[in-house]
């Protein structure tokens, strides 16, 4: 289904599965590079994800308008053309065959200067697409009136798949164009299809909710890459870790499996390490004697990744933390346990709630961690 706009107050924007789609939005936000490549504090995000293909459109808009200002940026293309003088290689086969010669003409292979570059298009095809995201007519209008510049001036041609666009390479002077490519990427992972908003919601298939729990940990990851680097903070996402191992079998190493965190926090000023591991499922379950339970698998997997770090070289393996990150499912959780030296914590983020109550949320966790 096509995506849907929002329409006066009242969000109409649908749903995938369960997830409202505003709050994909945001997710999608603090994962891309685009939030990367400007900083927390250089986009004044509103308090409230449905701005975001507004925000977005913004900034496209206004890097586009600077790169038509100072002229697009070129690239080669390949060429062949039949021509009266030499350009580039002869292609002997092809003038020989169709004895160009003759008609004073030679088959030649050069390559050209254009703006008719993968980038281009596939930015061309972005503001197409947000121009029908954006809630405000202005913005809908700049897109549209901005495609219509680059189709104008050359940029011509069906949009690039994102892998044909991820082959090309920025140079130093490029920095323009890696956001105004960032932001073209997020245009195009906001269009969505949705169900329409209702009492009731569609399951999401095995595939959306791989793909949304792969989603929720890279924003979060984004999120405090960005926020926190400027403290102190070292913020790796998906680090291999190694177990200590004191002897093994010559075969152990093609079973034994890897451990990779997915989020790993550390600051050197404060002696700090902390393990995040991030689930998009309810963070309890239910128990043969009880109600409520907290997933043991989950508990099991966290405590494996601190204590089989310890190392007495290493003081921050010592007193490493760890954190078990859900979404709010029906109601919010805050606890944790301190086991052999290591406080395990077992939070919640309101995913419904609005852009400055997550961002303050998700600081507090590492805050009282």
């Amino acid at each position: 289904m096509p995506s849907q706009a929002i329409q006066g107050d009242e969000y109409s924007g649908g749903y995938i599965g369960r997830i409202p789609v505003r709050n994909l939005w945001l997710l999608m936000f603090y994962a891309s590079d685009l939030f990367k490549h400007q900083g927390a504090g250089k986009i004044e995000l509103k308090d409230a994800p449905d701005d975001i293909p507004d925000l977005v459109a913004e900034l496209l808009i206004r890097i586009v308008e600077r790169r038509l200002m100072r002229n697009l940026s070129f690239g080669y293309r390949n060429r062949q053309e039949d021509l009266s003088r030499v350009r580039g290689r002869i292609d002997h086969f092809r003038t020989e065959r169709q004895q160009l010669l003759l008609r004073g003409r030679v088959a030649c292979q050069f390559e050209e200067l254009t703006v008719n570059t993968p980038r281009n298009r596939y930015v061309r095809a972005a503001l197409n697409v947000l121009s029908g995201l954006v809630t405000r007519q202005v913005l809908a209008h700049k897109c549209r009136a901005l495609a219509g510049n680059l189709f104008q001036m050359g940029v011509t041609g069906e949009k690039p798949s994102r892998v044909q666009v991820s082959t090309d390479r920025f140079g130093r002077h490029d920095s323009d164009d890696q956001q105004m490519v960032a932001a073209a990427h997020l245009a195009f992972e906001l269009a969505l299809p949705t169900e329409q908003s209702g009492t009731s919601h569609l399951t999401l298939p095995d595939k959306e909710i791989a793909w949304v729990r792969r989603l929720f940990e890279k924003a979060v990851a984004g999120f405090y890459d960005v926020v926190l680097s400027e403290a102190g903070w070292r913020v790796d996402a998906g680090k291999k870790i190694n177990w200590q191992i004191e002897a093994k079998t010559d075969g152990i190493d093609r079973i034994l499996p890897s451990m990779v965190t997915d989020i790993q926090l550390e600051h050197k000023g404060t002696s700090q390490r902390i393990v995040i591991d991030t689930k998009f499922n309810a963070i309890v379950t239910s128990g043969w004697y009880r109600a409520e339970i907290l997933r043991s698998g989950y508990l099991y997997q966290v405590y494996t990744y601190l204590r089989s770090q310890e190392r007495s070289c290493d003081p921050m393996s010592l007193n490493a933390s760890g954190i078990l990150l859900h979404p709010a499912i029906d109601k919010m959780a805050d606890e944790s346990v301190v086991i052999q030296g290591h406080k395990i914590r077992f939070a919640t983020v309101d995913l419904s709630q609005s852009t400055h109550e997550i961002r303050e949320r998700l600081l507090q966790i590492i805050d009282s961690k």
